[in-house]
């Protein structure tokens, strides 16, 4: 028996839950932090490193109060983090400006420039991430804020990912060549491989602006995945923490990496990590490229198989903003959600809000629902919403599935699922197929799991999630709506791509909207839930 802690930094907050071997998770503590948006530039998104430490101390303790243990009896500590979230850093591995987080998209232009490089450089790197660099991966945010801080280029000494700094910070790491660096974090935003030597060529990196110059020496460091250790809690971090110093710190990783660690998952399985956004991971025995899907990795999920992840730029965040611009929350717009019909609305919603992460890679592209009517209400396009995000979730299925990577069981983890039974029933409407619910709180559990293979209180990640991890809810698919689904997603199937893609061909869309309002008027069977098209 032992007990460590499972640390998870979101992106509003940091969840620190301590798990014993044997009875499971003794109790959990929260801090928050605050992300700084620009009503000015929509793309905008930082955070404070001191901010996130702070929040940690805060949630450490609390965990350890709610346990009821004494902070001494922790035998191990690990963190994820979201991801790519980047900041640069002086030689001392002091911050030299705030976080560029995850769903910071001011480096779109970056992103492009890279893509375009990339491919005319035939770098095989810019395949094993989908085809398409991203706006959110960490070559593009570092390349934005070199530009736009050319006054800061001389204290710049590297640049960490979230889960490398703060695992970096609680060792007492201030060497930029003794940094650990998640093979997780760098192998899906930095175009990182170890068949092809590690990171992209210096020769490339100046093609795409000479701005790189030197860049790729300076991401030094150790390269490795999370079952090594990447150092011993400091003892000036152990007093912040109030734990014990010299216990082991294993090499970080993404959170939804790690949430699919929690949540279960084995080969032939797909985790939809629902949260602000979708993270889908699998795992897989054998590496394959994937167009449009965000990394093919050795090792990020399982050190022992290849991790796939692709996802959706924003999930959790449009319900929100859907409920914010209605004056309410989602919580009591969602009353009455059981009640809708697939279709029933008339509106087809295309989840493009935040960008589109997978399978288009286009930070550009924006939100459109299609079958508006005078009637419809704030209620009916958090229906809608949800739908979109279940079709848009399907494409990317879909797309692994055509690629080689089995699709035997669909999980729907993070926090979303765990509260909103209708989305799980959606989904697995749209999928027709089952999904898989935990029964319980899985939040931090993939965090500690690998705090216990630190520990050496397992020998691999499943006999961990064996002895941890909680049975499933299942969820099976209702025929009549799944029947209505697949009608409305070749309708979704064939804007997503003809609206998303830059150069899409012709494609006649004149029948789309009498479309949906026959299939609304069928769903809603004469009944009047939800205010739907009429």
């Amino acid at each position: 028996m032992s007990i460590v802690a499972g640390v998870d930094f979101g992106t509003l907050s940091v969840r620190v839950s301590i798990f014993d071997s044997a009875r499971g998770r003794l109790g959990a503590g929260v801090g928050e932090y605050p992300l700084l948006r620009k009503k000015e530039d929509p793309d905008h998104a930082t955070q404070s490193h001191a901010d996130h430490m702070k929040a940690l101390a805060e949630a450490m303790r609390s965990a350890v109060l709610h346990a009821g243990i004494d902070g001494s009896a922790i035998e191990a500590i690990a963190l994820d983090t979201t991801g790519s979230s980047v900041i640069p850093v002086d030689a001392n591995l002091e911050p030299i400006d705030d976080y560029y987080l995850w769903c910071d998209h001011r480096a779109w232009k970056e992103a492009a420039e890279i893509t375009a490089a990339a491919h005319a450089h035939k770098l095989e790197a810019i395949d094993w991430c989908g085809g398409i660099y991203s706006s959110e991966w960490g070559f593009a945010k570092l390349l934005h804020w070199l530009r736009h801080n050319p006054q800061k280029r001389e204290r710049f000494a590297t640049a960490l990912e979230h889960c490398d700094m703060v695992a970096a910070v609680l060792c007492g790491i201030h060497d930029p060549a003794d940094v650990p660096r998640s093979v997780c974090a760098m192998g899906h935003k930095w175009m990182w491989n170890a068949g092809l030597g590690g990171l992209p060529s210096e020769e490339f990196l100046t093609a795409v602006d000479p701005t790189l110059a030197g860049v790729r020496s300076q991401l030094g460091g150790r390269y490795e995945t999370s079952d090594r250790i990447a150092g011993h809690l400091a003892p000036e971090w152990a007093e912040k923490l109030g734990l014990r110093a010299g216990i082991p710190i294993p090499v970080g990783a993404f959170d939804a990496h790690w949430d699919a660690i929690g949540a279960g998952v084995r080969l032939g399985d797909v985790v939809n990590v629902v949260g602000t956004s979708t993270c889908i991971i699998a795992i897989s025995q054998k590496a394959g490229l994937i167009p449009g899907v965000c990394g093919v990795v050795q090792g990020s999920v399982d050190p022992q198989c290849t991790g796939i992840e692709a996802g959706l730029s924003a999930t959790g965040d449009i319900f929100e903003a859907v409920a914010r611009r209605a004056g309410t929350t989602v919580a009591e717009l969602s009353r009455g959600l059981e009640s809708y019909h697939g279709g029933e609305t008339g509106l087809l919603r295309l989840t493009w809000d935040n960008g589109d992460r997978t399978v288009l890679v286009n930070p550009e592209l924006s939100g459109i629902t299609l079958g508006w009517r005078l009637t419809h209400t704030a209620q009916d396009e958090l229906f809608a919403a949800i739908e979109g995000t279940a079709f848009h979730t399907r494409v990317i299925l879909e797309r692994m599935e055509e690629h080689g990577v089995p699709v035997h069981r669909i999980i729907n983890g993070g926090g979303i699922p765990q509260k909103n039974p209708v989305l799980n029933q959606v989904y697995a409407n749209v999928m027709g197929k089952p999904i898989l619910v935990p029964k319980s709180d899985v939040t931090s559990l993939g965090s500690a799991i690998f705090a216990f293979l630190a520990a050496g209180t397992f020998r691999t990640v499943e006999e961990a999630q064996n002895a941890l991890c909680a049975d499933f809810a299942i969820i099976q698919p209702e025929p009549a709506h799944a029947a209505t689904y697949q009608e409305l997603y070749g309708l979704y199937r064939k804007l997503y791509f003809s609206f998303g893609e830059r150069r899409s061909v012709a494609v006649e869309i004149g029948a789309v909207l009498p479309e949906l309002r026959r299939i609304a008027a069928r769903a809603r069977g004469g009944k009047n839930a939800g205010s739907a098209a009429s």
